[in-house]
């Protein structure tokens, strides 16, 4: 395992500065700060990226609200074109966009086939976008009158996007934004950042007018920016929850829409009557699938005492057999995105055996199959958790899954409901009646039963509860296109010829 002072090594091997995206073309904008780009394989810089000043977003802004109305006025069965003919090259291309991601996040090239595979699905939803705008009417309310609804876009709006996911969350937002007829201000993850030029790149081959979506590399500097620019009209944010709640406040107070997803500490209940093999197969995929660096990861099993024992046991058998290491050999788990996230992931090893925990899978051994350089930590299984341990209260983000021991239903319920996240959580049981009762009484936006990572269909939306969003709206689904576009009602009467109004010509029999 290496130290830190990886992360502290200049760009001077790098050869390539990515470039922002706007007005359709690759843009250096003026600021000169820049930021280096990763391998977490190899532990090594492989580009920099150019980070946007206040200037820089205020310039692309101002070509997102030129390009807008155009984008506004297109018909419905234009823009339905263009998302189609993206789904399709998509499509075609998308091992290109895989081996992208899996060199910048580090994930295994599965998890990034599958993390395009769940992207895609929302741009296929978005193509229904002449069902989902449709408004309401109601005629002759009032003699004569008539009261209908339009669904209409807001403007431009902002999408800032996280390190785990740069292609799927993108997606889910600008997906349904521009199918609603906004243009966008994308700004990715400075960490992982080459997905967004790439897909902005391909929106443009697929027919979509210069400007309408722009990509703006940046850090803090460009997301304040963009919460203030009095021109944006919406912001769409994934991140932890000390920012998604940052990112609300800030928005709001500057009279934006904002929908913030924030973190979680999903719970698995295993019940004594589960199959304990399908849990333990679930914990492990949930647990260390994309390097634990997921919101909807399962990070703690909740496992009743008399089953406890030989699930723990399932689950270590099992992630012995897990290969880590480079994501482009056919390996399970990858590394972490950065050496200071790992070393951090890692410090919760020791703070678990000082609170009295049972380690009893240490991934900071691992032997990877890469280079000695990476950002490596392998999957850790620890027991008997107490909850008032930090290795149960904080978000770990990394391959650490918890096994804190309950009675039964209820003390696992308690658990669940006490916790301050409310993203996703599942049960697994064979009693319906179990399942039923769990699905109406935990506090949690999204449930899953004998499934352990609930992520909704592209066609419901997308969310969690309590400090897990901010917001009323969730991502995607019917859900998306209320939030990007605003309701207008329409109270009409028009007079026929008989009441003086336009004579219409129509023959008439003396």
């Amino acid at each position: 395992m290496t130290d830190t002072t990886t992360l502290e090594r200049t760009a001077e091997s790098a050869t390539t500065i990515l470039d922002h995206w706007v007005d359709g073309s690759a843009w250096t904008g003026e600021s000169e700060r820049t930021g280096p780009v990763f391998n977490p394989a190899q532990g090594r810089v492989q580009k920099e990226v150019r980070l946007a000043s206040a200037a820089d977003v205020d310039s692309a802004v101002a070509v997102a609200t030129g390009a807008w109305t155009q984008w506004r006025d297109t018909s419905i069965a234009k823009r339905q074109a263009v998302l189609f003919n993206f789904r399709e090259l998509l499509n075609q291309r998308k091992d290109e966009l895989a081996a992208i991601l899996t060199a910048e996040h580090g994930k295994v090239l599965s998890d990034a086939l599958g993390e395009i595979a769940r992207g895609m699905e929302v741009v296929e939803f978005a193509c229904g976008l002449g069902h989902l705008t449709k408004g309401a009417y109601s005629e002759n309310v009032s003699t004569g009158i008539d009261v209908y609804t339009l669904r209409q876009p807001l403007g431009v709006v902002g999408i800032i996007s996280p390190f785990n996911f740069p292609a799927m969350v993108p997606l889910w937002f600008f997906s349904v934004a521009l199918a609603a007829g906004n243009a966008v201000l994308l700004k990715p993850s400075e960490k992982d950042p080459t997905a967004a030029n790439w897909m902005a790149e391909l929106l443009k081959e697929a027919g979509l007018p210069d400007g309408v979506l722009n990509v703006v590399h940046g850090d803090k500097e460009a997301v304040d920016r963009l919460l203030e620019h009095p021109d944006v009209r919406a912001i769409s944010f994934v991140g932890s929850t000390p920012i998604a709640k940052y990112v609300y406040e800030n928005a709001t107070r500057n009279g934006k829409r904002v929908q913030a997803l924030g973190g979680a500490k999903n719970h698995m209940l295993v019940l004594p009557d589960a199959d304990l093999d399908l849990a333990a197969d679930a914990a492990v995929n949930a647990g260390f699938g994309s390097a634990g660096e997921r919101c909807m990861a399962i990070s703690v099993v909740l496992a009743v005492d008399t089953i406890a024992d030989e699930l723990v046991e399932k689950i270590s058998q099992r992630m012995g057999t897990l290969r880590i290491g480079d994501g482009t050999r056919g390996c399970d788990m990858g590394p972490l995105i950065t050496g200071q996230h790992r070393d951090k992931v890692a410090s919760y090893i020791d703070v678990a055996a000082q609170d009295g925990a049972s380690v009893v899978v240490d991934g900071r051994g691992v032997e990877a199959d890469g280079d000695p350089d990476g950002f490596w930590l392998g999957p850790t299984l620890i027991d008997k958790v107490p909850t008032s341990s930090s290795v149960y209260q904080d978000e770990i983000f990394g391959p650490v899954l918890s096994i804190v021991r309950v009675e039964g239903y209820e003390g696992g319920l308690d658990i669940i409901n006490s916790s301050p996240y409310g993203n996703g959580t599942a049960i697994f049981t064979n009693d319906g009646g179990a399942a039923r009762r769990f699905q109406r009484e935990a506090t949690v936006g999204m449930i899953g039963i004998n499934v352990p990572i609930p992520v909704p269909v592209a066609y419901h939306s997308f969310g969690g509860w309590k400090a897990s969003l901010f917001g009323d709206a969730k991502a995607y689904g019917p859900h998306g296109f209320e939030f990007f576009t605003a309701e207008k009602a329409v109270t009409s009467r028009w007079l026929d010829p008989s009441h003086g109004g336009l004579n219409l010509g129509f023959p008439q029999h003396d």
